[in-house]
């Protein structure tokens, strides 16, 4: 190298580093509009940090905005799009090093990694990108070895700290003071712990999805098989009733809050309510990490069957672990059989059931949940439970619907029932192929953004007033569920009915 390479190589990284250290928080940075605004009526601002200040860089994704701003008709809509769909690259990649395979992705203003969230903001919507951007693609590899190292040490746990290997500090949990959780946990390690079913199927699902896209089986490493064996211990677990048969009490995890948690204590010693054994796993939180009232959450059952199954398809295709492929598969078909068998009463699916005949009728915004089901792969948007069960979700039924002048939608307990979620609605546009509900519940989307062109946690129905104005998984969804729409109805929002299929069209790199 000569030196005059040498010293513009060394300015160059002292230019990348100054830049970087005057990048403001995203945190402040996303709760004021910036310039330049749409053309569209909205007038919706320009959301990305600047390029030096973006976590992560991909000329896939883009390729993809470009596409797409050429491609949508309502400029309101394409900013919303062009904001959204790079967020989790742009803000949440606080470590990635190909060298160990590891990646550190937070979920917004909080730094720590949610498996759930993770699986959702990080992947979900880039999937079909891997195959041609292979830095991209060696990212997800490395959140996924990540993963499996935080998932085969504390399977039961949902959010972790930085991995030692990025020098980044743990973060100190406030909420987590006040908490015992047997089996006990290192804080250096586990940000919280509160036990979520799709927190494991949401590791699955980023393995699964990273799979389809490369063909690369590498990521199956001894991290991984040991996650997964875990994973199929909790399951067995969480399973059991809560008495056998001479009423000896059965528990395996237990976690208390209150005493400074963010929730209030499992009851029944950190046990949760009793449940009797139908085929089902019980979880102790929902995917809001807040209380499950019942044991067996329909919608993360739902998702736990899909990836199970989809689990065993990958194992199955790589000719490995043939024993831990026929586990799935049976898991798969208990747990899809017992949701039949034991949620659904008139034609309507329970949220939560106890299987000693207590069932919840109503559902939550965070996915998994009952409107999402379609989304989760399983079932379709015309099964007739479904939509019956999609009726009384969306009315007055749901004690967790509510509707104002300005806004409507699902919410539920983790903020309060008049803040709907917006979730909700991308949810919901998932699950029909009615365009004018479609387009209802969009622009319902675009014009309750406050004038911040990104997708917020929760929205007041009876104020101006909306919870996390930088939500990296809900701003994901909704780039996903954008392109789903320029696929399977690109005549409801692209200047031609011409199918836009990321990775076959314009988005070749």
């Amino acid at each position: 190298m000569t030196k005059l390479n040498l010293e513009f190589l060394v300015g160059t990284v002292l230019a990348v580093q100054v830049a970087m250290a005057q990048c403001p928080s995203y945190s402040i940075y996303s709760q004021m509009p910036h310039d330049p605004p749409s053309t569209g009526p909205l007038g919706l601002p320009y959301m990305r940090p600047a390029p030096a200040c973006r976590t992560f860089n991909s000329t896939a994704v883009e390729k993809v905005i470009n596409d797409m701003n050429s491609l949508i008709k309502d400029p309101d809509i394409a900013r919303l799009f062009e904001n959204t769909f790079p967020n989790t690259l742009d803000t949440t990649v606080k470590y990635f090093s190909e060298t160990e395979n590891l990646a550190f992705i937070i979920t917004g203003r909080i730094s720590a990694q949610w498996l759930r969230d993770t699986a959702n903001q990080q992947f979900a919507h880039y999937h079909s990108l891997l195959s041609v951007d292979p830095k991209l693609a060696t990212l997800v590899k490395a959140v996924i070895n990540n993963e499996a190292r935080y998932v085969a040490q504390y399977p039961y746990c949902g959010a972790f700290q930085p991995p030692p290997e990025s020098g980044l500090p743990p973060t100190h949990n406030d909420w987590a003071d006040g908490v015992t959780v047997n089996p006990p946990v290192n804080n250096n390690t586990v940000f919280e712990c509160k036990f979520e079913i799709d927190s494991l199927c949401g590791f699955l699902k980023l393995s699964r999805s990273y799979y389809a896209a490369t063909k690369d089986a590498s990521f199956l490493n001894d991290n991984w098989r040991a996650a997964i064996d875990q994973i199929f211990r909790v399951i067995n677990e969480q399973s059991q009733p809560t008495f056998d048969e001479n009423f000896n009490f059965i528990s395996y995890y237990n976690w208390t809050g209150g005493n400074g948690a963010l929730s209030p204590m499992v009851n029944n010693m950190g046990n949760g309510e009793p449940k009797g054994y139908t085929g089902l796993v019980g979880t102790h939180h929902r995917p809001s990490d807040d209380l499950s009232v019942f044991a067996f959450l329909t919608p993360a059952n739902a998702m736990l069957s899909v990836e199970l199954n989809y689990l065993a398809n990958v194992l199955d295709d790589v000719r490995q672990l043939h024993n831990v492929s026929q586990q799935a598969r049976e898991w798969s078909k208990r747990i899809h059989d017992a949701i039949w068998n034991t949620t659904v009463v008139d034609n309507i699916f329970a949220y939560e059931t106890n299987g000693l005949g207590s069932r919840y009728v109503m559902d939550d915004a965070n996915v998994p949940s009952l409107l999402s089901l379609p989304y989760l792969g399983f079932l379709e948007k015309s099964n007739p439970t479904y939509r019956e069960t999609r009726k009384l979700l969306l009315s007055r039924r749901n004690p967790y619907y509510a509707a104002g002048k300005n806004f409507n939608g699902i919410g539920g307990p983790h903020i309060d029932v008049l803040h709907p979620w917006p979730m909700s609605h991308i949810s919901a546009i998932f699950g029909t192929d009615s365009d004018d509900d479609i387009l209802t519940s969009l622009y319902l989307i675009a014009k309750n953004t406050h004038g911040l062109g990104l997708i917020h946690e929760s929205q007041s129905i009876a104020e101006s007033t909306y919870t996390r104005s930088w939500f990296a998984w809900a701003n994901s969804y909704f780039a996903e569920m954008i392109l789903d729409l320029a696929q399977r109805k690109p005549g409801l929002i692209l200047s031609s009915n011409e199918s836009y299929v990321v990775g076959q069209h314009h988005s070749q790199i």
